[in-house]
């Protein structure tokens, strides 16, 4: 019995029938959430168009000219901003190299005790920056050092959590061979995970130190420190040519150090 050939005019579907619909099904879904978001909050795209003008009537008009006389207090403070990111950022990739090692189930073979390390972790995630500097400022006092414990816990949670799923993806033969060899857990660890984890345990750790660089920034609206404390202020007085003055300079100093991190983080990666 010879088989019918198929006609050469059929088109063979890319994507079953079945397929498309579930697919379809799923847009339709997700736009429909977003249509009913924008009209909760009543976001939409003509209040955008209409206070465009007024955007701009306010750079012109109130932002322009900046006040250059303003720029040795700017600089203060953008140095205060990044010492609190690079503290922050340096105790938290210091703290949670530990935290990962007892995060990774790979490594940290006892269940209760893997599980507990890691809703620890989640609960540091789950509280936001802003809320931990809001309750640090209320113990400690306004000031830097209230922005650099909020952005350490805030970091160890980000940190920890990345280092951790690196080292579960890792290649676990290393650890294997170790372990055959009677090798205990610190030289699994230095031998075997380390080697492995260390290009992406620098580059997260840099990744860390850019979000700390801007979360700082907002943090000083409630008193943390930083560049967004004198921002604050400067906006409460409405002197808009300093604030023009704090805009533009934050602005250069967070691109140069995204850029230069960025550039480190591609070679290591």
């Amino acid at each position: 019995m010879t088989k019918q050939p198929l006609p050469q005019n059929k088109k063979i579907p890319l994507f079953p029938r079945r397929t498309k619909m579930v697919t379809t099904n799923i847009l339709l879904v997700i736009v429909g959430f977003y249509l009913f978001s924008a009209y909760f909050t009543e976001a939409y795209p003509n209040r955008v168009i209409v206070g465009m003008p007024i955007v701009f009537s306010f750079i012109v008009d109130d932002l322009y000219p900046p006040n250059w006389g303003y720029v040795n207090r700017v600089l203060t403070s953008l140095i205060e901003t990044w010492n609190i990111a690079l503290l922050s950022a340096s105790l938290s990739a210091i703290f949670a190299l530990p935290l990962s090692f007892l995060a990774a189930s790979n490594i940290n073979t006892k269940k209760g005790f893997y599980t507990a390390v890691r809703f620890f972790l989640n609960i540091l995630r789950t509280i936001p920056e802003l809320i931990l500097a809001v309750i640090l400022v209320a113990f400690i006092g306004i000031g830097a050092l209230a922005g650099v414990v909020a952005l350490f816990i805030f970091s160890l949670g980000i940190l920890a959590k990345l280092i951790s799923e690196t080292i579960e993806a890792i290649d676990p033969n290393p650890l294997e061979a170790i372990r055959a060899t009677g090798g205990n857990i610190v030289q699994v660890i230095w031998y075997g995970v380390m080697p492995q984890i260390l290009p992406h345990y620098v580059s997260y750790a840099l990744y860390v130190l850019e979000i700390n660089v801007r979360a700082s920034v907002v943090l000083g609206f409630v008193g943390a420190g930083g560049i967004g404390l004198i921002l604050k202020n400067q906006l409460a007085l409405f002197n808009f040519g300093n604030v023009s003055t704090i805009v533009i300079m934050t602005f250069i100093a967070v691109t140069i150090i995204d850029f230069v991190s960025n550039r480190v983080r591609e070679r290591l990666v």
